[in-house]
This record gives structure tokens, sequence and C-alpha cells, in this order.
């Protein structure tokens, strides 16, 4: 862990890739707590999986077409997005089962991506390091990018938090309340994509739901209220992520992959304990 702070200190890739860590995190403990109190987690894995084709069209449009300013992440919240409004359609207002719908977006984006990607000249490397995370290669203009999608998860979970709440754990006295569920539901399907976007930067899509449930599902173990699973599952977070960067830096292990260890590690053994307890107790 001694090379790990003294890399932070004198390279900026390494500050940068822990100033990432810990800007996922925010998101990732606020709307991990979400996520894991709606069950909603496999929904998750559907926005992940998808957002690979707006990362593929984007960087199809800016390697082809010259448009420069057209990040592969902006393609990736675009995305997202569109998966996750159309999945909460679905969930809502079709006759169409919700796993279907789901599943039809992961496959599409899934292809969408693949097939533009191929279709790109050049090699890809960058853009397909999309898939397992490459915090290491995360820029100003990432974090920067973050620090925005953070900022708009913070004010929205702020101004609606028992809304939110509402919506996570008993429907039917939120409608009875007046509020309108579908949707703040839809809200918290976007705010979802926008940390899934996050995530992706960090361990890459095929771990987002590793680290969206984890450090909550931790939390829960520890809180009484939501807002304490919140505070706790950031905190947490940020130490999964923290201690996988540090581990991961000596011997050149793939940094994300290691934090989803840390994080899968540390969940094992809390419900392991937690069990061994309960049999003790009777």
């Amino acid at each position: 862990m001694t090379e790990f702070f003294h890399a932070i200190v004198n390279y900026s890739f390494m500050m940068h890739a822990l100033l990432a860590s810990l800007l996922a995190s925010i998101a990732c403990g606020v709307v991990g707590t979400y996520v894991v109190s709606r069950r909603i987690t496999y929904l998750a894995g559907g926005l992940a999986h998808s957002v690979l084709g707006g990362m593929g069209i984007a960087h199809y449009l800016n390697i082809v077409h010259g448009w420069t300013w057209l990040h592969p992440l902006h393609g990736a919240v675009f995305a997202a997005l569109l998966a996750a409004i159309i999945i909460g359609l679905v969930s809502l207002h079709s006759k169409e089962r919700e796993d279907t719908a789901i599943g039809a977006v992961w496959a599409i984006g899934m292809a969408l991506g693949i097939v533009f990607i191929s279709q790109t000249p050049g090699y890809s490397q960058d853009l397909m390091s999309y898939l397992f995370g490459n915090i290491l290669m995360v820029g100003s203009g990432d974090l920067v990018l973050m620090a925005t999608l953070d900022a708009l998860i913070l004010l929205t979970v702020t101004l609606f938090f028992k809304q939110f709440q509402a919506v996570c754990f008993d429907q039917e006295f939120a409608r009875i309340r007046g509020v309108n569920v579908d949707l703040f539901y839809l809200l918290l399907l976007v705010l979802t994509a926008l940390t899934v976007v996050i995530l992706t930067t960090v361990v890459g899509i095929v771990m987002v739901i590793a680290l969206l449930a984890l450090p909550a599902a931790v939390a829960m173990r520890f809180t009484r209220t939501i807002f304490q699973t919140m505070l706790l599952g950031v905190l947490l977070s940020a130490l999964f992520s923290t201690i996988g960067l540090g581990l991961s830096y000596a011997p050149d292990l793939p940094a994300g992959a290691t934090i989803i260890l840390v994080a899968g590690t540390v969940y094992v053994l809390i419900a392991l304990g937690n069990r061994i307890l309960n049999k003790l107790r009777h």
C-alpha cells in the first residue's frame, strides 16, 4: 500500500483514479440503497449492458464523422436514460413481462455496441475496456462528467427524498397519500441509469451490479434508517474502492475486479458472521 500512496502523490493518473472512485462512491451509496430496497438489481444489470450501444455509436461518430466533441460517456448517458424510460414504461403500462423488456434492452444495447465498434476504423481497446473497467484511464473530462452526474443525483434525492422512500417501501400507501408513484418510479430508474454510467467508468459494465448493490447491502445490516444506510453505503463504497485500488497497484491487477473482490469478500464474511451469531443466539 505504501507504493500506492506514493503513486497518488506523484502520478496524476493515480490521483484521477482515486477521485473517480470517490465520486462513484457517492452515487453508489445513495442510489444503491434504493436499488437494494426496491429489489431492482436485475434492472440495473439491463441498464448497465445497454450503455455499450450508446458508447459504440458515440465512438463511431467521433472517429468516422469527426464529432470530436462527442465522448463515449455522452453516448452512455443517452443510452442509459433511454433504456431506463423504455423499461419503466413497459413495466408500468404494458402487458409485456418486465424481465422480457429488460432482456430485450440488454441484448439490443450490447449488439448495437458491438456492431458500431466493428465498423469503426482503428483499435477500439479503450472503448472495449468499459466492459471490465479501466479506472487508470480516467481523464479530467471524465471526472467533470462524473461530478456533474453526482450533483444531479444528490439534488434530485434531496428534493424528493420522502417520495422515493414511499415508492421503495409502500407504493399503495404512497398512492393513497397522493404521490405520483409512476413518475417517481421512472425518476428512480433515471437516477439508477446515471449511477450505472458513473460506475461503468470505475469497474466496467460487467461489474456495475456488484458495486451498486454490495455496499448498500452491507450498510443495511448496521443501520435503521434509509439516510443512515445511504451515508454508510457511501463510506463503505469509498473504502472498498480505495482498498481495491491499493491492492491492485503493486501486482498490476485489474483495478475494477479487485475492488469488486474486496466488496464481495466483506459482504460474504458479514453475511456468514451474521448467520453464525443468529444460530448461537437460538
